[in-house]
């Protein structure tokens, strides 16, 4: 198939024009001023902006083995009606995706989706701590990372022979950081809110001293680490320092880590439980800062869908987690573009260009000759988000009914034309 995106503005991370986007074959074949092609599907992009197609590398698409939360299918589904055109499942399903076979189930099935799925190995058999995972011969299966995620890999040893034998194979080693023997069991963060609602906290120092232990490994071996989903001010403070220092450090944040803080969990509202927990406005607006001045490589959903019997239960017992993939643009633009004087390149450096280079696949970019993985939104409508209507399997989110000013409503995957007008075809 064949299309021309008439009148639309361009967004990179580097550069912004007003042109036109012919696609032919999967590619961008041109970009131009007042294009015309007789056999091209034509869609108007007047009143819409393009950009990049959106990178997740941490997604929680539960397959195998949970497919009542998410399956590949409806994971990439809610994916793409969200913007996003390639995303990462984390390891930990049942079975723990630690071996060459579950690696290739996945990745059979997902030649089925409607967005790239790519996978992220264990670092450790069943998520155990105790020994390595078949790092080497899932590379040959074509995982783009290594990760316990969900699960510390809390033995100092154990890490760092993780970001050696990964840096063999040049695979990023992305890093969940939480100390348990400070989680201590408990279920949001520590401080006034946890008082307030009477529930056991969970200290900062819980992520940090791990964020901390990481970087310091790191750079005694001179060797990459990714440290994921940061939440607290603290975090931030360490990477930036450590970049300074010449440590070879990214991270990720999320959209919940810079729209909401530990008020959110008020009336022991389980939909905004999650690991780590929504910290204080300071930690929030250090979060913003991070991701302003570089210190935040990269914008990351943890999309992590739960059944409604998952959720609906005492808040301490309820499972961590919010499905984030249909809500992270809006989110980024509303937060950051239109709140914090953030341009939309930055996020599409944040959100498409990073996320791209870092798993090393084609993308982040709207240009000639490259793939067209690329999105049109509408900045100008508001619209309300409606849980119930998510194309997602499972509808945890503590944004529902929340109003944006920012919309994907259109898709495009390799040149497929899979979302038009805010539907998900197929």
């Amino acid at each position: 198939m064949e299309y021309l995106i008439k009148n639309t503005v361009i967004y990179n991370s580097d550069k912004t024009v007003k042109a036109d986007i012919y696609i032919k074959d999967g590619k961008i074949e041109k970009i131009g001023e007042n294009l015309s092609y007789e056999n091209a599907t034509v869609v108007d992009g007047s009143k819409k902006i393009a950009l990049p197609g959106l990178c997740d590398i941490h997604c929680h698409l539960r397959d195998p083995g949970y497919e009542y939360k998410e399956d590949i299918i409806s994971g990439a589904k809610s994916a793409a009606a969200g913007g996003f055109t390639s995303i990462v499942a984390m390891p930990n399903t049942k079975p723990v995706a630690d071996n060459k076979a579950v690696i290739d189930y996945i990745n059979n099935k997902a030649k089925n989706a409607c967005v790239n799925v790519y996978q992220a190995g264990a670092i450790t058999k069943g998520l155990e701590g105790k020994e390595l995972a078949e790092i080497g011969e899932m590379k040959k299966s074509g995982i783009v990372a290594v990760t316990d995620d969900g699960k510390p890999v809390s033995d100092g040893s154990m890490m760092k022979k993780a970001l050696l034998y990964a840096g063999m194979f040049d695979l990023p080693v992305i890093a969940h950081e939480e100390d348990m023997s400070l989680v201590d069991g408990g279920s949001m963060n520590e401080g006034y809110m946890s008082t307030y609602l009477g529930l056991r906290g969970i200290s900062k120092a819980a992520e940090e001293v791990m964020v901390s232990r990481d970087i310091i490994i790191a750079k005694s071996l001179s060797e990459k680490v990714h440290i994921t989903h940061i939440s607290t001010k603290g975090s931030v403070e360490l990477i930036r320092q450590a970049k300074k220092d010449g440590v070879k450090v990214t991270c990720d944040t999320c959209p919940h880590y810079f729209s909401l803080d530990e008020t959110a969990c008020d009336g022991f509202n389980t939909n905004a439980k999650m690991n780590p927990p929504l910290r204080t406005n300071e930690d929030v607006e250090a979060i913003i800062e991070g991701l302003r001045d570089g210190t935040i490589d990269m914008i990351a959903t943890d999309h992590a869908p739960h059944h409604e019997d998952e959720k609906n239960c005492e808040f301490d017992k309820a499972l961590n987690g919010i499905i984030g993939f249909e809500t992270a643009f809006a989110l980024a633009y509303d937060y950051l573009v239109t709140k914090n004087g953030f341009s939309l390149n930055k996020i599409v450096e944040l959100m498409s260009r990073n996320p791209s280079d870092f798993i090393k696949i084609e993308g982040g970019e709207i240009a000639e000759g490259k793939v067209a993985d690329l999105i049109l939104a509408d900045v100008e409508n508001k619209w309300t988000y409606e849980a119930e209507k998510s194309v997602s399997k499972s509808k945890n989110t503590p944004y529902n009914k929340f109003t944006f000013g920012a919309r994907v409503t259109d898709v495009f995957v390799k040149g497929n034309y899979i979302v038009e007008n805010c539907n998900v075809k197929g």
